[in-house]
């Protein structure tokens, strides 16, 4: 997939939008995960632990406000 920059409002705009088309690409893209990451012949827990990774960046992102109000407390 190679698509130069003055071409990229026109690929864009070839994407199928629908909820059918956003789900297929969802689907591929797991599809593609998997498939590089965790089923390879030779697996190591690499591909398990960037998904572990991701999802403790998200709920950090997620729980920021509450961790931010708790950083600036005093404790007597």
């Amino acid at each position: 997939m190679d698509v130069k920059l003055g071409e990229l409002s026109s690929w864009i705009l070839t994407r199928d939008f629908t909820p059918k088309g956003i789900t297929g690409a969802f689907q591929r893209g797991y599809n593609r995960y998997y498939n590089k990451y965790i089923n390879v012949r030779k697996g190591s827990i690499a591909g398990v632990n960037m998904v572990l990774a991701a999802y403790v960046l998200f709920s950090y992102c997620l729980s920021y406000k509450e961790l931010k109000h708790e950083r600036r407390r005093k404790y007597h």
